[in-house]
């Protein structure tokens, strides 16, 4: 900032209003809406972002404390990102905060000016533009709930989307993909359906909390633009504040998360002032970071390697892919993952084929995979004598995450997957360590050599990685 050391704080602009303006009674209030809020225990790994409405606490505060509760007792977050898009101003891209910090009647939260800055000089789309702050409602509401959860143990990062262009949503989550992460937390901040009548709305706000839990931006764009077209008496929108919202699933697709639903209730649901007639709707919704490495015990070894041989064998002696053969457990064979299946002779490699789960699963694709790798056309035939030589190195695959920057792409630990257009190549994680390449020369190479894009093609095709747990046996 070119003078920091005059700042401007944005003070509160609708205590009083959406939301007590005291601080003993809006403590007070938050302390009853938490007490009244869901808590989900999920079996998966962390929490990563939430989606949260913005209404007056009278209407949506029980649903936002539902989502605000499903943050860990005792977490600490690096920086927590509020995403909101604007009712105030329609501009270009989004606005970050750099004079000053919030504050709430439960005090001054941090704002990381430095980083704000720095999000101005990188990207165009970001740009200094506090008059969007002063009294847009939606980003300031989630605040309070964020200071009751983390005291003062984070620093915020206000950001305020004023673009109607999904195109700008999908640049803006490319500058700030590389930053969710385990460290930080994003708020998403939307209302659902505004002003249909109490039963259409629940209906149109299932309707669109689905199609956002199936982490698909252009799905979700359908399912709005759809939902539009059928005219539904006195329905404005379905999806207010749908610019932070795509924003998050562009971030979050083809990544390792799940998104689940937590809370809903409506403005008809209120005990005061509840109309039905006319409402607005509110969800909300959690999302969670899966384990990267899936747990696979050595019974689940061992069946998978027992498979692959009787795959091969039955393939080498008879010519001809045998039926698939049904699991014999209800672990990690019947979930739809990706494999590789490499064989060596006399420890040379003789085939080496595998494909990512899509709709498979893993003992599906396993058998299938066995045997095409059986029949890989680069290497010499195997023949039936050389079936008491053989060992067979399984390589089972985690789903792929879209990444932004290579400094995403940590060798020996990640595999890449390379994407533009039809052409495709992937290096499996061991490759890196077999070899001692680079990473210029990994990507350089399976960009050449695999995909087809020649060695500089991956700086401007899809990146992916995935990881594997590996093992090997006769």
């Amino acid at each position: 900032m070119n003078n920091r050391s005059q700042k401007y704080n944005r003070e509160a602009a609708v205590a009083g209003q959406f939301y007590p303006g005291e601080k003993n009674v809006l403590l007070e209030e938050l302390k009853n809406l938490f007490a009244e809020s869901e808590k989900i225990k999920p079996s998966i790994q962390r929490l990563q972002a939430i989606i949260s409405p913005h209404a007056g606490y009278v209407y949506s505060g029980k649903v936002a404390a539902s989502a605000f509760n499903q943050i860990p007792e005792n977490a600490k977050y690096e920086k927590v990102f509020v995403l909101a898009s604007s009712h105030q101003f329609s501009f270009n891209g989004a606005s970050v905060y750099c004079r000053g910090n919030y504050e709430t009647p439960l005090g001054e939260i941090e704002v990381d000016l430095e980083f704000c800055e720095n999000l101005t000089e990188r990207s165009s789309l970001f740009t200094n533009y506090p008059q969007a702050h002063d009294m847009e409602h939606s980003l300031e509401v989630q605040l309070p709930f964020l200071q009751y959860k983390l005291g003062e143990n984070f620093v915020l990062i206000p950001i305020i989307l004023g673009t109607n262009d999904a195109n700008d949503c999908r640049e803006i989550a490319k500058v700030l993909a590389p930053y969710f992460n385990e460290k930080n937390l994003f708020v998403i901040s939307t209302d659902f359906s505004h002003y249909p009548k109490y039963e259409d709305a629940v209906e149109v706000d299932l309707k669109t909390a689905e199609a956002i839990c199936k982490n698909n931006p252009l799905l979700l764009q359908d399912v709005l633009y759809n939902t539009k077209q059928e005219h539904i008496n006195k329905l404005a929108t379905s999806l207010c504040g749908w610019t932070s919202v795509l924003t998050l699933l562009n971030i979050t697709e083809n990544r390792n998360f799940d998104y689940q639903k937590i809370d809903y209730q409506n403005s008809g649901d209120a005990r005061l002032y509840g109309d039905k007639k006319g409402v607005v709707g509110y969800w909300a919704l959690a999302v969670f970071g899966k384990k990267n490495v899936f747990n696979i015990s050595e019974k689940e070894k061992a069946e998978i390697l027992d498979k692959t041989r009787q795959s091969i064998t039955n393939f080498i002696e008879t010519g001809k892919r045998g039926k698939i053969l049904k699991s014999g457990s209800k672990g990690i064979l019947n979930e739809k993952t990706g494999v590789f299946v490499s064989i060596y002779v006399k420890n040379k490699l003789r085939g080496c084929v595998g494909g990512f789960a899509q709709d498979k699963t893993l003992n599906e694709l396993l058998q299938k995979m066995s045997v095409s790798a059986a029949c890989d056309s680069r290497f010499d035939e195997i023949k039936k004598k050389d079936l008491k030589n053989m060992e067979m190195e399984i390589s089972v695959l985690s789903p792929l995450k879209r990444i932004q920057s290579i400094d995403e792409l940590e060798l020996g630990k990640h595999g890449i997957y390379i994407k533009e257009g039809l052409n495709t190549g992937t290096f499996l994680p061991q490759v890196a360590t077999k070899t001692g390449w680079s990473k210029d020369e990994f990507l350089g190479r399976c960009s050449r050599d695999k995909a087809g894009l020649g060695w500089d093609g991956w700086k401007t095709a899809e990146l992916y990685t995935y990881e594997a747990v590996i093992f090997r046996g006769k």
